[in-house]
């Protein structure tokens, strides 16, 4: 219970913060920005910033539950498999593959949740509302209309989801255990009388540092994945949608409408085969530096709160 509330608490304050970063991505990383914002200025486009809280709802309602389930899992399955607190494993397995294998099992249940979240939230951000066509005032009801009628399409993506965030926080909790580890024994050292770290606020940023810096390698290195899942859930509202409706409801997307009624129906391979060959690497790494810069910025925060949250419940 405790490891739910501090998640779910760091979750919610991150998620706003980080929040308008992640919907420049989401737009910098659709097909129409490739034919329509390529300037050199183009990341400054009053356009791309418009409504950045677009689809935020989604994201604060989903963090209660996604954050508890994955934190739960985690260190349940660090303990399932003899992972510890300590440099020395309790089981067979050695302390990375103890840590990576447990976050990679809890990433892949939290993926059910988030998925539906995902395809709402990145479809809202995309949403021009100047040019939608009548409908409920909120753009992500507007989506969730345009959806109702294949509910599936909720989880259109969760492969890519999956494919992006297994590899993610398998390199970002090995990373983020081990560091931790080192810099509390360096501070510990540090440290007079009996040499320990016991302070919340001390263990909270040792533990913000730490997240920081293994989130944003991971980050950049699984760039392509999260592109082509962007590609891949925007696509789900571009299904069984006329060129002239959809146009008339999104600002961004609409070259999405011009791939022969295929929208929707390609996998995350085809996606990514296309992008290499008509993009390039740059277009698989598009977004990678924002990305990367707000996951270091979010990670660090997110498990700075949630270290001084759960310690600071316990205590209680």
């Amino acid at each position: 219970m405790k490891r739910q509330q501090a998640g779910a608490f760091a979750g919610i304050s991150v998620n706003l913060l980080v929040f308008p970063f992640d919907t420049l991505k989401t737009r910098l990383q659709s097909p129409a920005f490739q034919q329509t914002r390529r300037s050199a200025t183009s990341i400054l486009d009053r356009a791309l910033w418009r409504k950045a809280y677009q689809g935020v709802g989604t994201v604060l309602l989903v963090a209660v539950p996604s954050s508890g389930v994955f934190f739960t899992t985690y260190e349940g399955m660090k303990y399932v498999l003899g992972g510890s607190s300590s440099t020395e494993a309790r089981g067979f397995l050695p302390q990375p593959a103890v840590h990576a294998l447990s976050s990679s099992i809890a990433q892949l249940i939290n993926c059910v949740i988030v998925t539906p979240a995902e395809v709402l939230k990145q479809n809202a951000q995309m949403l021009d509302v100047h040019h939608a066509a009548p409908g409920p005032p909120s753009p992500t009801m507007k989506v969730l209309q345009q959806l109702k009628r294949h509910p599936t399409k909720l989880w259109r993506g969760y492969t890519a989801l999956a494919a992006r965030d297994l590899p993610f926080t398998a390199l970002q909790f090995p990373v983020f255990e081990h560091l931790r580890e080192v810099l509390i024994a360096q501070r510990s050292r540090l440290k007079k009388g009996d040499g320990t770290v016991n302070g919340v606020l001390e263990r909270a940023w040792i533990a913000a540092l730490s997240a920081s810096v293994a989130g944003g390698a991971a980050a950049w290195v699984t760039t392509p994945f999260d592109v082509v899942k962007t590609r891949m859930m925007l696509e789900a509202g571009t299904q069984n949608t006329s060129q002239a409706e959809y146009a008339s409801r999104t600002g961004l997307m609409v070259d999405d409408c011009r791939r022969g009624g295929q929208a929707g129906r390609r996998s995350g391979v085809q996606i990514g085969k296309e992008m290499l060959q008509h993009e390039g690497i740059r277009g698989l790494f598009r977004g990678g530096f924002i990305r990367a810069a707000f996951t270091i910025v979010g990670n660090g925060l997110f498990m700075g709160i949630y270290e001084c949250a759960k310690l600071y419940l316990q205590e209680r």
